[in-house]
This record gives structure tokens, C-alpha cells and sequence, in this order.
């Protein structure tokens, strides 16, 4: 079985496998876990702790793993592995370099050392975003350049909303400036995301001040299909009122002079 268990800083998730891990046990615990995450926008620093109690994977089990553990892994700023299983190592060692987080493995007496690794890990990404369940929209906050594992998040996101919908209603954009990107590849996997997404994606609102933003509006609705608006940084609400299908406030007249 797998067990969340609380006994680690805030900010790390602790699962240890115990017994024999099921199809069931990622539905029950892993799953959860990375909802929750994408709900709260926020990253996850995961320990994972197989000790000497841990006996196999059914089937199902390893199964459920190819599915679920991609979208796990793509909001994570780290993963510790804990374990003195020699197979269990040494398949860690040779699939980190796969992984699009660091991951390091530390023996069972090591345990306090992996919490540390993963408490010294710098803040992954200076992008936050939720889905708001009653509009349909996607609120994502940008404070530095953006990396290629913040478009993996937000097309997971994604994802999981058109699973059972036509489309996104709404994309909503909010940054005191356009930070650029990390590198080229952050720039190449935003070119994917937004190709692979932007037919089922009906409005984008880009709450965001500086002359670039000002241009994208120009820009944008001649390469996608989406609607693109731009609003203030501070006008917030109202990006998010119109990327929910509500129409813009019309401005208030002018007051009449004495």
C-alpha cells in the first residue's frame, strides 16, 4: 500500500510504499495529492520512502504509475527517493536523467539528509496558476521568466478540464511586465503548448502592464483562435469576469458639471 504520511516540514510531501502497492493505492494517494496541488497552484518537494517493508508493484500498480507519475513529476521542484532496495536505486539512478525535476536517492539512514536536499531546493517556479471550477478559467500569475516545466503544468491543467468539457472558457494572464523566457526550450515548449491548445481555448485575457502586452492583443488574434483581450494589471476582476464569458463593465459617464 501507499501511505501520505505528516511526519516532514511544511512544504514536503512524505509517501511511503509499504507491502504491496495497487492500482488503487496511487487512486487513493497519489492522485489526491497532485489534484490537490493543481487546485492550489502550488509546487510539490515529494520524499518518497520505500523501506524494507515494501514487497512489490501488482500489475495495475505499475500501470497506474505510467499514468500518473508524468503529471506528479511536472510540478515538482524535487523528488527524494528513500530507499536501501538495490533494484529500486539503481532504476531511480538511470531514470532521473529522464525526469523534468532533479530527483536524488538517499539510503534509509539517510532520511534526514534527503529532507534537507529537497528544503534547499530554490523555489522552482515563478509561475502559480488554479483553475476556478465555477468559471472555467485559468488564472495563471507570472513573476520571472518562464521555464518549460511551468507550460507542462499549465497544459496538465488543461488537459484535465477537456477531458470532460468542449473547451476552456477562459485564460487568464496576470504580471506587473511580460519576464521573457528562461531559455530557448521554455520558449519552444511555449509555442507547443499554445499550438495545442489555443482551438479549445475561447478567451484569453492578459492582465498585464508594459508595452509588450499593450501589442500582443494586435499580435495574438491574427495566430490564434482564441479571443485575446488585454485588461490592467490591477483591473483583475474584470479579466477574470470577461474570460468567464461576462461582458466588459461599460464605463460609468462622466459626472454632470456644477
Amino acid at each position: 500500500m501507499l501511505k501520505y504520511a505528516k511526519d516532514a516540514p511544511a512544504g514536503i510531501d512524505v509517501v511511503q510504499a509499504i507491502g504491496t502497492v495497487s492500482k488503487g493505492d496511487y487512486e487513493t494517494v497519489v492522485k489526491p495529492l497532485v489534484d490537490e496541488a493543481r487546485r492550489e497552484g502550488r509546487r510539490l518537494r515529494v520524499l518518497c520512502e520505500i523501506g524494507p517493508e515494501f514487497r512489490s508493484f501488482t500489475p495495475g500498480a505499475g500501470w497506474e504509475d505510467l499514468k500518473v507519475a508524468p503529471a506528479a513529476m511536472r510540478l515538482c521542484d524535487g523528488c527524494a527517493v528513500v530507499s536501501d532496495a538495490g533494484w529500486i536505486r539503481e532504476t531511480t539512478r538511470l531514470a532521473r536523467f529522464l525526469m523534468p525535476c532533479p530527483v536524488h536517492v538517499f539510503g534509509t539512514q539517510e532520511r534526514e539528509e534527503a529532507v534537507a536536499w529537497l528544503a534547499s531546493l530554490p523555489a522552482g517556479s515563478g509561475v502559480s496558476h488554479r483553475l476556478l471550477p465555477d468559471s472555467g478559467v485559468l488564472l495563471v500569475d507570472i513573476e520571472r521568466p518562464l521555464r518549460a516545466q511551468d507550460f507542462e503544468a499549465l497544459a496538465a491543467t488543461a488537459d484535465d478540464w477537456l477531458q470532460t468539457h468542449d473547451t476552456l472558457p477562459g485564460v487568464v494572464i496576470h504580471a506587473h511586465g511580460f519576464p521573457g523566457w528562461e531559455n530557448l526550450g521554455s520558449l519552444f515548449r511555449h509555442v507547443r503548448c499554445v499550438r495545442g491548445h489555443h482551438r479549445r481555448v475561447e478567451r484569453i485575457a492578459l492582465a498585464v502592464d508594459g508595452q509588450v502586452a499593450a501589442l500582443a492583443p494586435r499580435v495574438a488574434n491574427h495566430l490564434v483562435q482564441s479571443e485575446v483581450r488585454r485588461f490592467a494589471y490591477d483591473d483583475l476582476d474584470a479579466a477574470l469576469a470577461w474570460a468567464a464569458g461576462s461582458p466588459r463593465p461599460a464605463a460609468e459617464p462622466d459626472a454632470p458639471q456644477p
